[in-house]
């Protein structure tokens, strides 16, 4: 498939038609990376945020009343000597 490449102010920008952004997984995207490689410019989805859902995720456990210590709380014989 041949596109045009447009002259936008002092860069240059192509429109990439709605099913191949689908065929790419990129439809819903607002952001997509970009390298060249072995000179081919390639887009692809952007990785996820590491840890990303994982407050909302905490979120709904403590609102469930299920985020009790796992095995109770403990301490050592020299914790007592600690200032914090």
């Amino acid at each position: 498939m041949e596109i045009a490449i447009r002259t936008i102010g002092n860069s240059k920008g192509v429109v990439l038609p709605k099913p191949l952004l689908a065929q790419a997984g990129l439809e819903d995207q607002a952001t997509a990376n970009i390298v060249v490689e072995n000179g081919h410019i390639i887009l692809s989805r952007p990785a996820k945020a590491v840890r990303a859902g994982w407050a909302a995720a905490a979120a709904a456990v403590a609102a469930q009343g299920d985020d009790a210590l796992l095995m109770g709380e403990f301490g050592n014989a020299d914790d007592a000597d600690l200032n914090w």
